[in-house]
C-alpha cells in the first residue's frame, strides 16, 4: 500500500488525456433536485468549472433531496429514450458517462444504451444506492441489484461503504475498517468487473477520513490510501461533491489517485465554507466559493 499526500507523485492510471484547446462532453446520468444540492445541482456546477461540458439526463425531479421529510419524486423514465434519440439524430458526442442516482431499474438499460452508443467514451459510475448501512427510500431490490450490472466495465466504480455492502453482498460493519477489510472489500468490487475503484469513507475514528484507489492490475496489494482531516460535522451531498469533483480532475487530465486527493481537498475545503451558511446541515455543500480550486486545473 502507499499513501498519496499534497506532494506526492501521482502514480495511478491517467484515464483521459486533456487536450487544452478541447472541453470534453460528459454526459451526467442523475437526479435533479430543486432544493439540497446533490446530484445534478452539484455535478453540473463542479463539472464545468473543471472545463467540462455537462449534457445532463435527468433520471428523475425532485423538491428536495431525500433527508427532508417532504419531498416530491417524479420519475423521468418514459421521457428519456426519445431524450437520447434525438442526441443521436444530431449527432451529440460524448467523451464519458457519469451516472448516479436512479429512479428505477428500467434507466440502467438507458445507461448501457448509452455505454453502447459511445462505446469509447469513460464510464465513471457513483453507485448511489444508500448510506449509514440503508437503501435510500425510492429505493428497491431490484434497482440495486440491476444497478451491480454497472460495474462490470466501469472505468472508474465509486461506492461508499454501505453501496460496497449492496453491491457485493458483504455485511455492512460501518466505517471503521481494518487494512485487511478494505482489501476485501476492494477485491470484491474489482471482482465485479470495474477496471479502477475507489472505496469512500472510512472512518478510523483517529479524525481522518480515508478513501482508497485499486485498479485490475494491482489489486488491493497495490491499493493507494489518501486520507483528509475529519471536520467534527456532517453535510448532506459530500459524496457527490466529492464524485463529481473526482470525475472534473480526470477529465482535466490527472491521474485517478491524484484526482481523489484533489476531490477530497475540494469537499473539505467546501465544507468549511458551507459551515457559516443557514441550515448548512440541510441545504447540501456550498461548494461556490470553492469552485476556483478546480477551474485552476485546466488554466493554462
Amino acid at each position: 500500500m502507499s499513501i498519496y499526500q499534497k506532494n506526492t507523485d501521482p502514480t495511478g492510471p491517467l484515464l483521459y488525456q486533456r487536450d487544452s484547446t478541447y472541453i470534453p462532453r460528459v454526459a451526467a446520468v442523475h437526479d435533479m433536485c430543486g432544493y439540497g444540492k446533490c446530484s445534478l445541482t452539484a455535478a453540473i456546477p463542479i463539472l464545468s468549472a473543471s472545463g467540462c461540458d455537462v449534457c445532463p439526463v435527468p433520471t428523475a425531479l425532485l423538491s428536495a433531496h431525500t433527508q427532508y421529510k417532504t419531498y416530491t419524486f417524479h420519475d423521468t423514465t418514459d421521457i428519456l429514450s426519445a431524450y437520447l434519440d434525438a442526441w443521436q439524430e444530431e449527432e451529440v458526442d460524448l467523451d464519458a458517462v457519469y451516472s448516479g442516482f436512479l429512479g428505477n431499474a428500467q434507466q440502467v438499460d438507458l445507461i448501457e444504451r448509452l455505454y453502447k452508443d459511445y462505446p469509447r467514451a469513460l464510464r465513471l459510475v457513483d453507485p448511489v444506492m444508500g448510506d449509514g448501512g440503508k437503501m435510500y427510500p425510492t429505493y428497491t431490490q431490484e434497482l440495486c441489484q440491476a444497478m451491480g450490472r454497472l460495474a462490470d466495465g466501469a472505468d472508474i466504480l465509486m461506492p461508499n461503504l454501505t453501496e460496497t455492502s449492496i453491491l457485493t453482498g458483504r455485511e455492512y460493519k460501518g466505517q471503521n475498517l481494518t487494512d485487511t477489510q478494505v482489501n476485501a472489500a476492494l477485491d470484491s468490487l474489482l471482482d465485479l468487473g470495474a477496471k479502477n475503484v475507489v472505496l469512500k469513507g472510512i472512518d478510523r475514528q483517529d479524525g481522518v477520513l480515508r478513501n482508497f484507489v485499486a485498479t485490475q492490475t494491482g489489486g488491493s496489494a497495490g491499493k493507494v490510501e489518501i486520507a483528509h482531516e475529519k471536520l467534527p460535522f456532517m453535510i448532506h451531498g459530500t459524496g457527490d461533491a466529492f464524485a463529481s469533483a473526482l470525475c472534473g480532475a480526470v477529465m482535466a487530465g490527472k491521474p485517478l489517485d491524484q484526482a481523489a486527493y484533489i476531490a477530497g481537498d475540494f469537499v473539505r475545503n467546501a465544507m468549511v465554507s458551507t459551515r457559516r451558511q443557514p441550515n448548512f446541515e440541510q441545504r447540501g455543500v456550498s461548494f461556490e466559493l470553492n469552485l476556483a480550486q478546480l477551474t485552476a486545473l485546466v488554466q493554462d
